[in-house]
């Protein structure tokens, strides 16, 4: 095999992040319909509340805005297997909802991300892109984007 040069790639384990809010009606589910679909593959997202609660329809109006349907994502509870299992939990923020705030069980990084709820559709499209923007940092960070050369 002399000249030639085989070109040997690791394989290593898929980075796993879990989104959290309350209600898992909102913008957990828009990081991680943004995760997935940014990462194509090289890594995977899930999203839970601590008190799952409907989906929003203005959050499911904006995300196709953008051309990602969430309108079969539903709601599911945060479990601490959920938790345990992810490579990195981020809440999205406790809309005034301090007792059943993520954060105060599990240990997680916080965006603090205003809640859709109640808000107008503008005000969805900009915690929309807000969420957006952040998921790409974060796919970034875990995997930056390859150099070309």
């Amino acid at each position: 095999m002399k000249g030639k040069v085989r070109e040997v790639k690791l394989k290593r384990k898929m980075e796993t992040v879990l989104f959290v809010c309350v209600h898992n009606a909102g913008r957990s589910q828009m990081a991680e319909a943004f995760f997935n679909h940014l990462a194509k593959g090289r890594a995977q997202a899930y999203s839970a509340g601590t008190q799952p609660s409907y989906l929003n329809p203005a959050v499911v109006e904006a995300m196709r805005e953008t051309g990602i349907d969430i309108s079969k994502n539903k709601p599911k509870l945060m479990t601490l297997e959920m938790a345990e299992q992810a490579d990195r939990v981020i809440t999205m923020g406790c809309g005034g909802i301090e007792e059943a705030c993520p954060g105060a069980i599990i240990r997680a990084e916080d965006w603090g991300i205003e809640d859709p709820h109640g808000k107008t559709i503008e005000v969805i499209r900009k915690i929309r892109d807000e969420i957006k923007r952040r998921v790409t940092m974060l796919l970034d960070e875990i995997e930056p984007p390859e150099i070309s050369r």
